[in-house]
């Protein structure tokens, strides 16, 4: 057979291009995916033949960056820095022509690549282009057929990835040196020494010689909010050569006495900027001012030059150069403060408005205040008042992280009692300020108990939160006093209303409308409190400036008139109380008179701020005020809460489910005794038999009695003598009477939870949900009354400790939501005559310790009820004593003993 070239001039058409031949002008689509597979054949060729002329330009490459990245441009002269530069410049530039005169593979080469990554025999590429020797139409048939076959193995062959066999190349390895080289100067770039890659045809900075006859004075001063101590660059107390770390917003200042007065003071930024250069401070002023014209007189040359300052404020991180000396600073980024809530807001005895936080900085907190936002405002609405402010209270030193509690009662802002937004804004030294997420709650307003009061307040809050609705407040006023011989019996109280309304209705600007605001919160005050709340509000405003004065550190004769202020504002309030508590009704006072504070503990309180401020511990004064300001928050004996008759009888109807529910756990409980004593003796009668026949009528006599239950009504009222002598009969009860007995204890069993489900009825009555404890409880005692009528005593005792656990959590869930309720209805646990939990504020304990009677319920909170581990290690601890008294121990003493135990007589 003959070749293509010996043909040549057969396989081309007109355009030159060659003709597809053999199995490829029959198959065009083999054609085309053979010249897929040769394309892709022929990058892999020229892959492998470049990557082996690429190890000296990307070395070359290494050093250079390396070289910039380590910073040694920057400290070279400039002849040595170009001639590297020169030199590694061109010899990158003379690697890189071997890589130009290299030539694209062509197909033949491309069709060995395949053969031989595929190790395919006979050139099954090559042969589409020869011809056979015998040109005879057998032959031609039998050779375009092994061309076809030939053609398809083609299509699936694989080129591979490129393998240029590099180390044939390097035997030596040394292509790692300069990889391992630019690595560790990449990892460098990142340090304060660092140079870049603009360093190498950079001049170095034109500084002036070094002159020993010139005398620099440097420091860097950080800023006053740091608490840091200038750092001396100069001098005896210098620090290294190292860098400096300084925090943001460091003032340096360079002191430059002597020398001809062209010396330059520089900057270079680290990061890759323009060479800044230092004005003297005169110079800079006469620039800044514009008096740029002025020429500096002649100086003659035996008058001394005068000392020149720079200064400048060192925002990021560089080098200054001065006369040849070199400071490297590394600047401290100055980070934002964070605030967060600790724990939601929340209202206080009194109404004012509590807001624990968490702050924290890392230079410390100049300022934190509370954002308050009103909600649901409508569009054009124009306020009579700002939003209320709430600063929080910071101590004056170590304030970098804070946990603090500020109080401020805002009850007299028409916002309270309006939905509002909350956000705690801290503000450090820089001006950087941090924000916490917001909070939506209802602001905290004042109870008026009195209704004429709360209207009034209500009339105020109406034209303050949007002064276009004064016509709908006068209305209001006018609908309150239709009828005033019906509701406002107070002659005084009803003249008050006329006059609030005449000023109302006078009113047109601001000045007038915020004097008539004021006027009506003044009458609802009078209304409800009299005299009292005027010197609660002096009070408040005495604790405010003495709290303000000793941040802003006043002087000690500032502070004294200021406590002697808050002194008599208290004496004030203090008198106001007690005469208010004369009229209080007095089963209130009973109640509240564990919460009263004596006025010598107050006395001694105002002596150890004043003393505190006096000494210079102003934090400690300020802390302990606002422990006083928050006692007083919480103070409410004398503020008793009038309830109306509606109110009453709903605590009447609660007292009444709290009561049913303690009857409920006291028969439980009782009931629960018994069975666990009746199964006791069932299993002694079981081990040894029944009591002797000598006493069978009595005992008979005794068993009907003990089985014997009583009527409903009379169930949980025996005595002490009662359980002793059911104890009695039990002992000459047979184990079939124990077994009636037992059964007959179903109907006290199901007689209670009849009794749980009429009570968990009349919760649902009054609003209240019962819980899943107390259904689980009903549970329970059906199952434990189940187990009762079978005689099953264990499985009975059992389930009667589950229903009591459950009663008891119940009973925990809705005195939960009887509290919960209360604070919404603005009273608190304790409060009032039908006070469901008012003993003090020392969980129901005297100053000794000791528990205070009660007259409530007793829900059995501090008698743990034994649980089934419990319960059954008792059992394995008499069942061991009944084994070792049923081997007949020898002694006569320890025979007794364990039949006490036993309790056997």
């Amino acid at each position: 057979m003959t070749t293509a070239g010996e043909d040549k001039a057969g396989g081309e058409d007109r355009t030159g291009r060659k003709r597809p031949t053999g199995a490829f002008a029959q198959r065009p689509d083999l054609a085309r995916r053979v010249a897929a597979k040769r394309f892709f054949a022929k990058i892999v060729l020229l892959s492998e033949k470049i990557a082996p002329k690429t190890l000296w330009p990307l070395s070359i490459a290494a050093v250079f960056l390396a070289l910039a990245w380590f910073g040694l441009y920057r400290h070279m002269p400039d002849f040595l820095r170009l001639g590297i530069v020169f030199v590694l410049v061109f010899s990158f530039i003379a690697t890189l022509l071997p890589i130009l005169r290299l030539k694209w593979p062509t197909d033949h080469d491309a069709s060995r690549l395949l053969e031989d990554r595929n190790g395919l025999a006979h050139q099954p590429v090559g042969v589409q282009e020869d011809e056979p020797a015998f040109d005879t139409p057998f032959s031609r048939t039998l050779w375009k057929e092994h061309q076809i076959r030939m053609a398809e193995r083609i299509a699936a062959l694989n080129a591979g990835l490129p393998k240029p066999d590099i180390a044939r190349y390097d035997r030596l390895a040394l292509r790692a040196v300069p990889a391992l080289l630019l690595v560790t100067a990449f990892g460098f770039s990142y340090s304060n020494g660092a140079g870049t890659v603009a360093d190498a045809f950079r001049s170095r900075p034109a500084v002036g010689p070094l002159n020993p006859d010139i005398r620099l004075d440097a420091w860097v001063t950080p800023p006053a909010y740091t608490g840091r101590a200038p750092i001396f660059l100069t001098g005896r107390d210098a620090s290294g050569r190292d860098a400096v770390s300084v925090p943001q917003s460091s003032r340096l200042t360079i002191r430059m006495t002597g020398g001809d007065g062209g010396e330059e003071v520089t900057f270079e930024p680290e990061m890759a900027g323009a060479l800044q250069k230092l004005a003297p401070e005169a110079a800079r002023a006469d620039s800044a001012s514009g008096d740029v014209a002025v020429q500096t007189p002649a100086r003659s040359t035996d008058q001394p030059i005068a000392p020149r300052t720079f200064a400048m404020d060192v925002t990021e991180s560089g080098m200054i150069t001065a006369n040849g000396e070199q400071w490297v600073f590394n600047v401290i980024p100055d980070q934002p403060p964070s605030i967060a809530f600790d724990n939601m807001p929340r209202r206080a005895v009194n109404g004012a408005l509590e807001i624990g936080f968490t702050a924290k900085d890392d230079y410390g907190l100049k300022e934190a205040h509370a954002i308050i936002e009103p909600l649901g405002v409508a569009e054009g609405a124009t306020a009579l008042y700002p939003p209320p402010e709430f600063k929080l209270d910071l101590p004056r030193q170590n304030n970098r992280e804070i946990k603090g509690l500020t109080s401020r009662n805002l009850t007299e802002h028409p916002m309270a009692g309006k939905r509002v937004r909350i956000t705690l804004v801290a503000t450090d030294g820089a001006g950087q300020t941090g924000r916490s997420p917001a909070h939506e709650m209802v602001l905290p307003g004042r109870n008026f108990s009195e209704p004429l009061a709360a209207s009034i307040a209500e009339q105020r809050q109406i034209f303050s939160l949007d002064t276009r609705q004064m016509p709908k407040a006068i209305a209001y006023n006018e609908a309150v006093g239709l009828r005033p011989e019906e509701t406002i019996p107070n002659t005084t109280h009803y003249l008050l209303l006329q006059s609030a309304q005449t000023r109302m209705r006078l009113a047109y600007n601001q000045e007038m409308l915020k004097d008539t605001a004021d006027y009506l919160w003044e009458i609802a005050l009078g209304i409800e409190d009299g005299d009292l709340s005027q010197a609660e509000k002096r009070l408040r405003d005495a604790q405010t400036a003495l709290s303000e004065a000793l941040q802003r550190n006043a002087s000690d004769e500032e502070i004294a008139k200021l406590m002697q202020e808050l002194r008599e504002a208290m004496q004030q309030f203090m008198s106001e109380l007690a005469q208010r508590m004369q009229n209080a009704p007095q089963a209130n006072m009973n109640q509240q008179a564990q919460n009263v504070l004596r006025q010598r503990d107050l006395e001694n309180m105002m002596n150890q701020i004043e003393n505190l401020a006096r000494s210079g511990n102003r934090d400690a004064a300020q802390e302990m005020l606002s422990q006083l300001q928050r006692m007083m928050n919480n103070l409410q004996a004398g503020r008793p809460q009038r309830q109306g008759q509606q109110g009453q009888q709903q605590s009447s109807k609660m007292r009444q489910q709290i009561d049913k529910l303690g009857e409920i756990l006291q028969q439980q409980q009782k009931l629960m005794d018994e069975t666990f004593k009746l199964d006791q003796a069932l299993r002694d009668r079981m081990q040894r038999g029944d009591p002797q026949q000598g006493g069978e009528g009595d005992d008979q006599q005794m068993g009907e009695n003990g089985g014997q239950q009583q009527p409903q009504g009379q169930q949980g009222q025996q005595g002490q003598n009662g359980q002793q002598g059911g104890q009695q009969q039990t002992d000459q009860m047979t184990a079939e009477q124990l077994r009636e007995a037992l059964k007959n204890l179903r109907a006290q069993q199901d007689a209670l939870g009849k009794q749980l489900g009429e009570l968990q009825q009349g919760l649902r009555d009054l609003g209240m949900e019962p819980g899943e404890n107390f259904g689980k409880a009903q549970q329970e005692m059906q199952g434990a009354g189940e187990a009762l009528g079978k005689g099953q005593g264990e499985q009975a005792v059992e389930g009667q400790g589950n229903a009591l656990n459950a009663l008891r959590q119940g009973a925990q869930d809705m005195m939960g939501q009887i509290m919960q309720a209360m604070r919404q209805q603005g009273q608190q646990p304790g409060q009032g005559q039908e006070g469901m939990a008012g003993q003090g504020g020392q969980n129901g304990r005297d100053p000794l310790g000791r528990p205070r009677s009660t007259t409530g319920p007793d829900f059995g909170d501090q008698v743990k009820v034994p649980d089934e581990i419990d319960v059954q290690r008792a059992r394995e601890i008499l069942e061991a004593i009944r084994e070792k008294l049923g081997n007949n121990p020898p002694g006569e003493v320890e025979r007794r003993y364990l039949e006490r135990l036993l309790d056997i007589r």
